[in-house]
């Protein structure tokens, strides 16, 4: 990597985002460009700031929904990967809650040693969480559903079914991972693309 990996922080807890940032301030390739404790401000700053890496607290309030929906904002908004951070501990929550945000990986609050590790190969491209993620989410396809998916992220597939069949297809794909357009699908699932 030539230039420093941009981090971008949000968190409600304003001396957990110290702690993060004295950490990650340690490390000459990673450059936190900006933080923010409110979730109201969340999106707006990140569109902003043009992160490659966002450190999101899950629990932004009362529960993890906060912030699975800042999660999949900034996803579909900006080209940042969404690293979840978390204090809850049971793992089947956490997956679960990352695969809803569209989440890049995630790690939890009580392994910061991981932090580092993470942001770094998020940045160098695709890894193994993050792969695992994405095909959580699109484990609720049928097979026909998944053909078509492969077909739309541009792989060589001959579907047998009618234009009308593969048009209704891409709607039901498009319902069941909550996205409203083909683009979305298309950035969102980038690391499926051919």
């Amino acid at each position: 990597m030539t230039e420093n990996v941009r981090v971008f922080i949000v968190e409600d807890d304003k001396d957990f985002i110290f702690l993060i940032k004295k950490m990650l301030e340690k490390q000459p390739e990673i450059e936190v460009i900006g933080s923010c404790s409110k979730k109201e401000e969340a999106v707006q700053m990140a569109c902003a700031l043009r992160p490659q890496i966002v450190i999101m607290d899950l629990n932004l309030g009362i529960s993890e929904a906060d912030g699975i929906r800042i999660s999949r904002e900034i996803r579909l908004l900006t080209d940042a990967k969404v690293l979840i951070l978390t204090s809850l501990d049971s793992p089947d929550i956490v997956l679960r809650a990352a695969k809803e945000a569209f989440a890049s990986g995630y790690i939890f609050k009580n392994q910061p040693n991981l932090l580092v590790e993470n942001i770094l190969a998020l940045a160098r491209g695709y890894t193994a969480q993050e792969y695992l993620i994405a095909s959580m989410a699109l484990s609720g396809l049928t097979e026909a559903e998944m053909g078509v998916f492969q077909m739309l992220m541009g792989k060589d597939i001959k579907l047998q079914s009618s234009p009308k069949t593969i048009a209704n297809q891409k709607t039901k794909i498009l319902k069941k991972l909550g996205l409203e357009s083909q683009r979305e699908l298309m950035h969102i699932f980038k690391l499926f693309r051919n």
